[in-house]
């Protein structure tokens, strides 16, 4: 199966970061930072953006680039990108396109969230989260 090029964005205010529960398939149900598949033809801070708005309905600003995990199951191979966002919207977010949910969750209960598999660990390592459960 040929890798597939996905973004996340990382979106912390004070003492709280925006997470979205998946509405499909890699990880439905499960809680992760707002992403997807970047398109052809389209660079990774657009991707980034684009999905960031389409899934909290919020306008940010791409900062810098976190890190790269890699998920690869039967089905599809993911490489995927993460950068930290600003957020530039006033109003609360609201869930859209694949996300079922979309809210701002305390840092000290992120990792108390069901997250998709290996984001609790990626957070801890670049020290969004203090530990790990």
């Amino acid at each position: 199966m040929r890798p597939q090029v996905a973004v996340g964005a990382i979106a912390v205010q004070g003492d709280e970061m925006l997470l979205v529960r998946r509405g499909q398939q890699p990880g439905a149900g499960q809680w992760s930072v707002p992403g997807g598949k970047v398109e052809e033809g389209e660079l990774l801070a657009q991707a980034v953006l684009r999905e960031f708005t389409e899934e909290t309905g919020l306008d940010a600003v791409c900062g810098p680039f976190v890190g790269w995990v890699e998920r690869i199951e039967e089905l599809y191979h993911y490489v995927i990108m993460d950068f930290e966002v600003t957020v530039m919207s006033a109003h609360d977010p609201v869930a859209g396109s694949d996300a079922d949910e979309v809210r701002w969750v305390p840092l000290c209960d992120v990792a108390e969230l069901n997250l998709v598999e290996g984001l609790a660990h990626f957070l801890a390592e670049h020290g969004y989260i203090d530990t790990l459960l």
